[in-house]
């Protein structure tokens, strides 16, 4: 078909096919766009959770690496508890003081590697989960299922309870 023999109404009909051909390929275009756009953000979304997962890691590893020498140190942080308890009863001041200088120089340096004590008090109520109760005693009506003694003190490294406070409760 030439141009010249090409009537309105046909002319009308190859302009409307045309742009619904057009719009037809501008909507897969719209569509390919839209997943390729899902595609980027999943993939970035992926990889912040990925750095965060390993900043994450990482710090922890930081804060436990150290886990098992502060595990081995404990015995000898008790050592010297007992050492002190025992001087004060003798009175002998000068070794007290000694003793009392290097266990409170040894105590500052396994705090700033993140070793904390954890507190508990004689007449608290019992939490297994912050306890580990060695042994129950009859005791009145006012301290069944409290704290009726500390035997050995808990520690926790950061969040982590790395050994249990060793308790004896009112039964």
């Amino acid at each position: 078909m030439s141009e010249e023999n090409i009537t309105p109404n046909e002319e009308q009909e190859i302009v409307q096919e045309t742009q619904e051909t057009v719009a037809s390929i501008e909507e897969q275009l719209k569509e390919e766009l839209q997943q390729e756009k899902d595609k980027y953000l999943r993939m970035y979304a992926e990889f912040e959770n990925y750095k965060k997962r390993t900043t994450k890691e990482r710090l922890e590893l930081y804060t436990t690496a150290s886990e098992s020498v502060l595990i081995a140190l404990l015995p000898i942080i008790d050592d010297f508890e007992r050492a002190i308890a025992q001087l004060e009863k003798q009175e002998n001041t000068e070794q007290l003081h000694g003793v009392q200088l290097i266990y409170n120089k040894f105590k500052d340096t396994l705090s700033s590697k993140g070793l904390e004590d954890i507190v508990i008090e004689k007449g608290s109520a019992f939490d297994a989960d912050f306890a580990e109760a060695v042994t129950q005693i009859p005791a009145g009506d006012d301290m069944k299922g409290k704290i009726v003694d500390v035997i050995e003190k808990g520690y926790k490294l950061g969040e982590k309870i790395i050994r249990y406070p060793k308790v004896v409760t009112g039964q």
